[in-house]
């Protein structure tokens, strides 16, 4: 670790504490060279999954991609980027609490759609329209009466 302002290495940390969602720890330090103090934070790197699509290909997991389908979904909805975030907090440990190396794209739809549900019914509705790739009216519909008798 360098100092930003100057670039020294010898560093002292000042202060330490976990940060909310217990997955990382915020620390404040500062620069025996020239006092200047900063924060960095410092979390668990999890083991790489890899995500394989419904085509078969297989990519990297990438939590962008799910906090964009969310706020897309989510988009003029009384919904505040704190739960957004927190919701993507909580399917990421969902993903990494199954333990798994390789993980279908369907699995991580399934978890999304039962955050969304509990978050914004709407949001839910827009997103499975996405996911499941309604076709007509009819399954849209059919989707609705579902989230209705719930």
């Amino acid at each position: 670790m360098k100092c930003p302002y100057c670039g020294e290495e010898n560093l002292k940390v000042i202060d330490s504490r976990p940060v909310e969602d217990t997955n990382s720890i915020r620390r404040r330090r500062q620069c025996a060279s020239c006092g200047k103090r900063f924060t960095t934070y410092e979390k668990v790197e999890a083991e790489a999954i890899t995500v394989i699509k419904k085509d078969k290909t297989r990519q990297l997991y990438d939590r962008s991609k799910i906090e964009s389908g969310i706020i897309q979904s989510c988009h003029k909805l009384p919904v505040s980027m704190s739960q957004i975030e927190r919701a993507v907090d909580e399917i990421e440990g969902k993903i990494y609490s199954l333990g798994m190396r390789e993980i279908d794209s369907s699995t991580i739809g399934e978890i999304v759609m039962d955050k969304l549900k509990e978050l914004d019914e709407v949001a839910y509705v827009r997103f499975a329209c996405i996911y499941r790739e309604f076709k007509d009216v009819n399954t849209f519909m059919n989707e609705l009466q579902k989230l209705l008798k719930k």
